[in-house]
């Protein structure tokens, strides 16, 4: 059994992928050898969600920079998707020093504090190009500055059974003496790179009768009256994957990038996805749960990292670390 500890733990994307032991899209994913000791995270909506789902005991609410190192278990895989604005490609004039951004020095700490076997970052894909490539090169410099061999890869959610198209960034650390031993290590091979999992599969009607999920007129109105033509209702097609859904899913705007559903064309009906329907495009099982308003919900879910995609990255690390 490894022992795993969660830093930016979130609602629990990356645990239940970790942990596995759930069903999506009719598939199971089998448990794996992995016990969760702790979880962290700075959002106490997430940690309650958290909680509901996994070993209450294990998930803290509290901002990682005043938790010290040995207020952390010792484990053997350590994850974490530090927090990722300031690296977006959305967003070209944030600024990428600012202190989200210095986030990972802090998963840097707890990884030379606790020396787990492996650890794995998650983060967007717009952090490998950013200022050229630089900042990419000093997170991973930091890493194996504290005694891990990197391996990193761009990853698409779709090509492993998410029904979205999300690319994420995967940073995969080997212990050195580990690494050694081992070899380097591979990502997990695509299982669904030929034939990508529907949008139907999370949305299996358009027309729902909550009126709240539907745009108004107007909304509609000011999209088709908007001088960017390019800035228009994103409505997403039941028979390909969702484009990338994100935290800020409860104001969903008809004149950004954000995916819509288009209900019915003559009449100009679109609605945004439901609470259930965005966790199913995240690849979460309807058997999870989230705790607060919806609001709350949609931030956790378009937040999360997909409970699929991760199964795939655990299991090519247990199967590593057992060759």
């Amino acid at each position: 059994m490894y022992n795993v500890v969660s830093l930016f733990c979130g609602c629990g994307g990356v645990d239940l992928g970790t942990v596995g032991g759930f069903k999506f899209n009719k598939k199971e994913y089998a448990k794996h050898p992995c016990k969760l000791v702790y979880a962290c995270d700075i959002d106490p909506k997430a940690v309650d969600s958290h909680k509901l789902n996994f070993d209450a005991k294990n998930a803290v609410c509290a901002d990682i920079c005043d938790v010290g190192a040995d207020e952390i278990p010792e484990c053997d895989i350590l994850t974490g998707g530090f927090p990722c604005q300031s690296f977006s490609t959305v967003n070209p004039t944030k600024d990428p020093f600012d202190d989200r951004a210095n986030l990972y020095k802090q998963m840097v700490r707890i990884v030379q504090a606790k020396q787990p076997k492996v650890f794995v970052a998650e983060n967007v894909k717009g952090m490998m190009t950013l200022h050229k490539g630089t900042i990419f090169k000093r997170v991973i410099s930091a890493f194996e500055e504290v005694g891990y061999k990197t391996f990193y890869s761009l990853l698409n959610a779709a090509d492993y059974g998410v029904p979205q198209k999300r690319e994420r960034v995967i940073i995969v650390g080997i212990r050195n003496d580990i690494w050694n031993r081992q070899g380097d290590f591979i990502f997990p091979a695509k299982t669904n790179a030929e034939n990508w999992i529907p949008l139907s599969v999370a949305v299996p009607q358009l027309a729902i009768e909550e009126k709240k999920y539907y745009f108004s007129e107007r909304a509609v109105q000011g999209m088709k009256n908007a001088k960017n033509n390019m800035k228009r209702g994103l409505a997403q097609k039941l028979d390909e994957p969702c484009l990338t859904v994100t935290s800020h899913l409860a104001k969903v705007s008809l004149n950004s990038r954000d995916p819509v559903l288009l209900v019915d064309p003559q009449k100009e009906l679109y609605r945004r996805f439901t609470p259930l329907e965005a966790a199913r495009i995240q690849s979460f099982p309807d058997t999870f749960q989230f705790t607060g308003t919806e609001t709350t919900a949609y931030k956790q879910i378009g937040n999360a990292i997909p409970p699929v995609m991760f199964w795939h990255i655990t299991d090519a690390i247990i199967k590593y670390l057992e060759q």
